[in-house]
């Protein structure tokens, strides 16, 4: 296997990065206000058996640990903590030696060793970059190239969402759903055109994203004035300290692109595959061809756009079968919001296949007149 000097070079960056950001994420304490302590023993003291008003079963666990100070003025110091936790781990968890743990010590008293405190929180960061490393590695791996693009211009996206979210929280005089149309337009153009290139099958997928985009939302909007939000549940938004019903629609819009720009950017890549290997194919064949190609699609993205959104009302469905309640009010609670973002998204795939065929044609037919 030849190895060109770019490559070997690119290879030696990448590792370079890897062994910099492990480094980092192990050495970053100072860099954190809280204190942080990391544990170097656990002794596990006792176990009580318990039953709720439901007849199910639990088990508690007491542990005690004992952990460094690895930041602030008592950095280096031992801290002596308890650790509270349940075999369900539904609000807690066992700690293991070598975990970072954010902590609140007490006052040192004077001539005392060892501080003591009480547990706030786990440092993940460590386990965040080996998810993220496994991310941009599948990325590198099948998509190579474009892979590295992929990954450019999900950071990029990430920065902007962060950036618009920013400005909606400390000016609440700005409309939400203008910055999350201005979040639309940047998040679909930087997406295809890092992945396709600058080229008529990107520009085709770009305009039946927006389209699709603004069609679906444009539909879901009618139909919840017609009908007054009737069935919708907006108590899990009950803390938002913003109008509530603007920060679901500003969901719904953002919520649907993603399904939408993968109907248009496969839609508009197949017709124009089509048409490079043979030329000769006529209008109406190539419309045909990228219908069939939709109808064979939808089915499969509008079910995985109804599970990305179903799984994740999945805790609280269980947690209130758990605990007795109705099946109807269970559903109406925990999943009307998520079903309605589940359909207005099915409906911009829907709509969406079309516009990506004629979208495609027409930049099909002006590659064609210039040839």
């Amino acid at each position: 296997m030849k190895f060109s000097v770019k490559k070997v070079l690119g290879y030696c960056l990448l590792l370079f990065c890897i062994i910099l950001s492990i480094l980092f994420v192990n050495l970053n304490y100072t860099f954190y206000d809280r204190p942080i302590a990391k544990v170097i023993e656990t002794v596990l003291e006792e176990t009580t058996a318990t039953t709720d008003r439901h007849g199910n079963e639990d088990t508690l666990f007491t542990q005690h640990i004992t952990a460094q100070m690895k930041n602030g003025p008592q950095k280096g110091m031992l801290i002596s903590l308890q650790n509270d936790y349940s075999y369900s781990g539904a609000y807690d968890q066992e700690y293991r030696v070598g975990n970072d743990l954010f902590v609140l010590p007490d006052e040192q008293v004077a001539g005392a060793d060892n501080l003591t405190g009480i547990i706030t929180d786990v440092k993940r960061d460590k386990h965040a970059l080996i998810i993220a490393w496994i991310f941009i590695f599948a990325l590198m791996i099948v998509g190579k190239r474009q892979g590295v693009f992929a990954i450019i211009s999900f950071a990029l996206n990430v920065l902007i969402l962060s950036f618009a979210l920013d400005i909606y929280v400390n000016n609440p005089s700005v409309n939400l759903l203008l910055i999350c149309g201005i979040c639309i337009l940047l998040f679909t153009c930087i997406s295809l055109v890092f992945v396709s290139g600058f080229s008529e099958k990107t520009y085709a997928a770009i305009v039946a994203t927006l389209v699709g985009t603004v069609a679906s939302l444009a539909i879901a909007l009618l139909v919840l004035r017609l009908t007054s939000d009737n069935g919708l549940r907006y108590e899990e938004m009950q803390f938002v300290t913003r109008p509530y019903r603007l920060v679901f629609i500003g969901g719904l819009f953002i919520g649907s692109l993603g399904a939408i720009m993968d109907i248009a950017i496969t839609l508009s890549s197949s017709m124009f595959a089509l048409y490079e290997k043979d030329r000769s194919l006529s209008r109406k064949a190539l419309k045909e061809s990228g219908m069939d190609i939709g109808q064979d699609i939808m089915g499969t993205i509008t079910n995985i756009l109804f599970l990305a959104y179903i799984c994740g009302s999945i805790p609280m469905l269980v947690l209130s079968f758990k605990n007795g309640t109705p099946l109807g009010f269970t559903f109406s609670m925990n999943l009307s919001l998520e079903v309605t973002r589940a359909l207005v998204g099915g409906i911009g795939i829907v709509l969406t296949i079309p516009i990506a065929v004629y979208t495609s044609l027409f930049f099909i037919d002006r590659k064609k007149a210039r040839l």
